[in-house]
């Protein structure tokens, strides 16, 4: 098929943009609504804002999730907060301040419109959670309560202490739950979405996998949204939840949705370091706690005494000193080289070296212990759970880890990817980041699209299927898309190898992180897209998966998963080889300024590289969304 990107951005002045569009599209009627059906995937922030809405409105809505319960989704894994441009601290916040903060935290790789609409609807995101009766922070006077956070210098973040991921998706849970008890949703968990359906062009519907008994099924619908979040788990190790996978968006990619700026991935500054080889899983510290902790190490390499016993004469606060502006809340990719090139420079901490130190003692002397407790009290009781160690008396040790996914699916101006019908939403898409997110922009992102975005804009495609029935799961469509996932599953099963699933991801995590992780290299990619392949050759011919496939079986879930990873995992290194300079969290060592800064090149990068799927074997093809600054200047990024 000929693939032509429309990114259906309307004319006029930015701040325009979304109020015309929402008067221009086509509505479908409230009477009308009930006549189509739409199947959402995915319930976490996103997911459940989506089908809470979307049913609230009218529609007959399906939902899946493969949690035993919407709110495990890893929506409930963000800790910091949630910004918006309410501008409560009176510090010079704005609609546009936001937008130019995400456009140039973004290192200027996002699309300008989807990123004024989300800065626009921002607020609108605080006032629905605080009706819902999210616990918001409050300041003394009861007022909701704000921070700071990275790549920004203003105070904008609202949050709930440490659990606001987690606070924010109860509120939109219980939103979901209320359409489930009314009847206008019916949800399906412990189920995963193993393929996208589609009948003449269209997305016709989804079939799934029962993950308690095996059963695959069928579900039609007039229209898909997949909100299934990110893809970082592709280096095995990192801050997702180890069942965080790619298989819905990577099974809508193999049926011709494009793959957008897969190399955009975010290595996040704020982790606790891994402790020996054989972690399968990293714990993330808020990126809130840069507010209140100072980051340093020792100014001498291979200083072997303990953090309390090094003086303040000879301690290295490097964020302050290399980005005085901004210190310690320098965004995500710039503070998570500068904590690598501490490494590098044998000036790492703990057990392994690989960390640095993230130290509270300033400001429990300035603000006193019980100030600190109450901000952050839930994050220090984790550390010391983790680690053994009390961070009121020593400092957090922390080194960057694999976080967020900026790339995605591609998707329009109306969230539907190229393919008609098919949606994607939140983490799950490309659109509003750019190179590098800015930290408290993922929930804000997943609630915009999920409660204030797609709800208007889906019906602009519902509107040409009125009166019409989704296709019926009996089509040969839906019977020979059955067949493939049954005959997949047993493939799985018949290999007989001698080595597990974890093992072929825990190498494939390896490659990754070494070639196409912080740091990327012509070589290095090169050598990846060569050692990829053959592992997962390897992988097809000796994997061993135990078990059955007609009742709860995790290996076989999981490999599945790392089947999908294995081809991803090509895609990223393919965009990383071709993406010749450096921008955000794609950080080419030949691409760098003189002070080892990303080096962008705007005369022949400026664009959204977006790739098609050839098949397996065959190289992906990548198209070209060319991108336009209007509103924000294109700069070099300075935060000093």
């Amino acid at each position: 098929m000929t693939i032509t990107l429309d990114s259906k951005v309307p004319s006029g002045d930015i701040a325009d943009m979304w109020d015309n569009h929402r008067f221009n599209i086509r509505l479908v009627n409230p009477s009308n609504k009930r006549k189509y059906k739409i199947i959402v995937v995915g319930t976490g922030l996103a997911g459940a804002s989506a089908a809470a809405t979307l049913a609230e409105l009218g529609y007959e809505v399906e939902a899946f999730t493969y949690h035993d319960t919407t709110r495990r989704a890893h929506s409930i894994a963000a800790q910091g907060g949630i910004n918006a441009a309410k501008n409560y601290p009176n510090d010079g916040d704005s609609i546009h301040r936001l937008f130019y903060d995400t456009v140039k935290g973004g290192d200027y790789r996002s699309r300008e419109a989807n990123v004024y609409r989300l800065a626009q609807v921002s607020n609108e995101i605080i006032d629905q959670a605080t009706a819902q009766g999210v616990p918001f922070a409050r300041d003394y006077g009861g007022l909701l309560d704000n921070r700071s956070f990275g790549g920004a210098q203003v105070s904008r973040t609202f949050y709930a202490r440490g659990q606001t991921g987690q606070q924010l998706l109860l509120g939109a849970y219980q939103a979901l739950a209320r359409q489930v008890g009314l009847g206008n949703v019916k949800l399906h968990v412990r189920s995963e979405m193993l393929e996208v359906v589609m009948k003449d062009g269209h997305a016709a519907g989804i079939v799934t996998r029962d993950l308690t008994n095996g059963t695959i099924s069928s579900h039609s619908a007039h229209a898909v949204v997949l909100a299934t979040g990110g893809y970082s788990n592709v280096y095995y190790l990192s801050t997702n939840a180890m069942a965080c996978n790619v298989t819905a968006a990577w099974r809508a990619h193999r049926k011709g949705a494009l793959m957008a700026n897969p190399c955009y991935t975010q290595i996040h500054p704020t982790c606790i370091p891994a402790s020996d080889e054989f972690q399968s899983k990293l714990t993330l510290m808020s990126e809130s706690l840069r507010n209140d902790g100072r980051i340093w190490v020792s100014k001498t390499a291979d200083d072997a005494r303990a953090a309390n016993d090094i003086p303040e004469a000879e301690r290295d606060y490097y964020l302050e000193r290399i980005y005085p502006s901004f210190g310690n809340l320098a965004p995500r990719d710039v503070s998570s080289r500068a904590a690598m090139r501490m490494i590098e420079q044998e000036k790492g901490v703990g057990p392994l070296h690989n960390g640095v130190y993230l130290d509270f003692a300033e400001s429990i002397n300035r603000l006193g212990k019980d100030t600190i407790e109450a901000r952050y009290g839930n994050l220090f009781e984790m550390y010391e759970r983790i680690t053994d160690e009390n961070p009121y008396q020593v400092p957090m040790r922390i080194y960057p880890a694999p976080h967020y996914t900026m790339g995605g699916l591609w998707v329009d101006y109306n969230l539907m990817t190229n393919l008609p019908g098919l949606y994607a939403i939140g983490e799950a898409n490309f659109s509003d980041h750019g190179a590098n997110r800015l930290g408290a922009s993922a929930l804000m992102q997943g609630l915009a699209d999920g409660y204030f975005v797609l709800p208007y804009t889906i019906g602009d495609y519902l509107a040409d299927y009125l009166n019409t029935e989704p296709v019926p799961t009996s089509d040969p469509v839906f019977t020979e898309v059955e067949q493939a996932v049954a005959d997949r599953t047993r493939k799985f099963l018949a290999t007989k190898g001698t080595r597990s699933v974890d093992w072929f991801h825990r190498e494939l995590g390896k490659i990754m992180l070494s070639n196409c992780g912080m740091a990327r290299s012509a070589s290095g990619l090169e050598k990846a897209l060569s050692e990829i392949p053959a592992l997962k050759d390897e992988f097809e011919k000796d994997v061993r998966v135990l078990g059955e496939s007609d009742d709860m079986n995790q290996a076989l879930e999981n490999a599945g998963r790392v089947a999908d990873f294995f081809e991803l995992a090509e895609v990223m290194c393919r965009d990383a080889l071709d993406r010749k300079e450096s921008a955000g969290g794609h950080f080419r060592v030949e691409h760098q300024t003189d002070e080892g800064e990303a080096q962008r090149d705007d005369v022949n990068y400026s664009h959204v590289s977006a790739w098609e799927w050839k098949g397996p074997g065959q190289a992906a093809v990548k198209h070209k969304e060319p991108l336009e600054f209007k509103y924000v200047k294109l700069a070099q990024r300075s935060y000093k």
